[in-house]
C-alpha cells in the first residue's frame, strides 16, 4: 500500500524522520509519501524534508483538506494509508491493519473510531464517541481503497460536501466515511494495534510533548471540535439527501487465544497463561 502522511505544522518536522522512517520499514508499504499542505513553507525548508525524509515529498496546491483523499497520479497501489504526522504505530500494527484490509478491500480500517448519533432533542446530528459502537474511522491512521478517493475527490454528488469541507476546514475524515459506507453498505473497521501499539503525539492529554507539537491540531479544542464536526454531519446529510454512516459493534484483534479464567495460586487468570505440565 501507499502510505500518505499529512503535513502542515513545520514544528512538526521533527516527528516526520521517525514517522516516515517507521513505515518506510514496514513490508506492508510500497511507498511513503508527505503531503505538504502548508503554503508559506519556503522551498527551502521543503528541499530539506525531500534530502532528508524517508518519503517523497508532494507539495499541495493549496490548505484544502480535500487534497487528502486527491487520487495523486504518484499511488501506484490499491490501498492507500491516510494518516496524521503525528501518529507513529508499531510496525507490526501496520501490517496487522493492511491485513485485515486485504481481507475486504471495500472497507475502512483503522486504530481510532468515533460515532454519529441523532439527538432527538435538538433534532440534529451528533458526533460523539461511543464504547459499543463506531461508524467512523480518523485519519489519524485509514486505510481505503484508491477508488474511494477517486470518488470522493471526482464525483459530482460530493461537490457540495467538498465545498462544506473547505468552509468548515474540517470534517474531510467523516465524509470519506460517507463515501465507503455509501459504496459498500456496511460500517468501518477498528483493529486493534500490536507490540508497541501506536504513539499519537498530538493528543492534547500528553506529557513531555511541546506544545507545538501536540496543540496545532484542529481536535485540541474538544468541546468547540466536536460541535463543529456534528454540524458538518447534519451538513452532509442535507446535501447529500441521506444518511448512509452503519455502525459496527467490537475490534478486530491478532491474538486468538481462550479468554476463559482458571483459578492458579488463589487468582483467577487467563486459563492460557497457565502451565498445565
Amino acid at each position: 500500500m501507499t502510505v500518505i502522511i499529512n503535513g502542515y505544522s513545520e514544528h512538526r518536522i521533527p516527528l516526520l524522520h521517525s514517522i516516515t522512517a517507521a513505515y518506510a520499514a514496514s513490508p506492508s508499504v510500497a511507498a511513503v509519501v508527505l503531503l505538504w499542505c502548508n503554503p508559506s513553507t519556503s522551498p527551502q525548508t521543503l528541499s530539506y524534508l525531500t534530502q532528508n525524509l524517508s518519503a517523497a515529498v508532494l507539495r499541495a496546491p493549496s490548505s484544502s483538506l480535500n487534497h487528502r483523499f486527491h487520487p495523486w497520479e504518484i499511488i501506484k497501489t490499491r490501498g492507500v494509508l491516510i494518516c496524521d504526522d503525528d501518529v507513529e504505530p508499531d510496525p507490526s500494527s501496520v501490517s496487522f491493519a493492511f491485513a485485515v484490509w486485504r481481507s475486504d478491500p471495500d472497507q475502512a480500517v483503522g486504530f481510532f473510531a468515533r460515532s454519529h448519533a441523532y439527538d432527538v432533542a435538538s433534532k440534529t446530528w451528533i458526533y460523539t464517541m461511543e464504547r459499543g459502537k463506531y461508524s467512523i474511522i480518523l485519519t489519524k491512521f485509514m486505510i481505503v481503497n484508491i477508488k474511494h478517493l477517486e470518488r470522493y475527490s471526482c464525483d459530482e454528488q460530493y461537490a457540495g460536501a467538498r465545498k462544506i469541507v473547505d468552509e468548515m476546514n474540517n470534517c474531510e475524515d467523516i465524509l470519506m466515511n460517507f463515501v465507503v459506507a455509501e459504496e459498500n453498505r456496511k460500517g468501518p473497521v477498528l483493529v486493534g494495534a500490536k507490540g508497541g501499539g501506536v504513539r499519537d503525539y498530538g493528543d492534547a492529554r500528553n506529557n513531555g510533548v511541546s506544545e507545538g507539537v501536540k496543540e496545532v491540531g484542529l481536535s485540541s479544542r474538544r468541546g468547540e471540535h466536536r460541535k463543529r464536526r456534528g454540524n458538518c454531519i447534519s451538513e452532509f446529510h442535507r446535501v447529500l439527501g441521506k444518511m448512509p454512516l452503519k455502525y459496527s459493534y467490537g475490534k478486530l484483534v491478532d491474538d486468538v487465544g481462550e479468554q476463559g479464567l482458571c483459578e492458579m495460586g488463589g487468582k483467577l487468570v487467563l486459563c492460557d497463561n497457565q502451565d498445565f505440565r
